[in-house]
């Protein structure tokens, strides 16, 4: 018998949940997505790269991926055998906000040797070169300025 209360109170529980998830205004998610901005570098492993980034306050997201090569959409395999033109790259998703795009630069800079063409570090080949991606004639200027 103790079972039927705590399976009623449970689906009264639910009920509410997702009546509440229906209350919320539509696009209130894309409405706060809109406010941040997005910034794309590759520095050698993606996944040194991401770590970096991901420890920036302000940046709400990072994702590793291929930049710049001729195929649409890339396996690690097809990169890492060379030929593709694509670099490993980081899509940084900041807050304007809480973090500038030159700071982002900072870090970018910090953590890469520009002098080494197709390496970073001990990581060797064409998908390992530097680059820094612009989204806009802002982010242009500014990489142009970091130099």
């Amino acid at each position: 018998m103790k079972r039927i209360p705590y399976f009623l109170f449970s689906l009264g529980l639910a009920t509410l949940s997702i009546g509440g998830m229906a209350a919320l205004p539509e696009g209130s998610l894309a409405a706060e997505e809109s406010q941040y901005a997005k910034a794309t570098f590759a520095g050698g492993c993606f996944w040194c790269m991401e770590e970096v980034y991901e420890k920036v306050d302000g940046v709400v997201s990072v994702v590793s991926g291929y930049t710049g090569g001729q195929l649409s959409d890339p396996t690690y395999e097809q990169v890492s055998a060379g030929g593709t033109g694509h670099t490993e790259s980081v899509e940084v998703t900041y807050d304007p906000t809480k973090v500038t795009y030159q700071r982002l630069l900072e870090v970018f800079w910090r953590n890469v040797d520009p002098t080494t063409p197709n390496a970073q570090f001990c990581d060797h080949g064409n998908q390992y070169r530097t680059a820094i991606f612009y989204h806009d004639e802002k982010q242009k200027m500014l990489i142009d300025e970091s130099k």
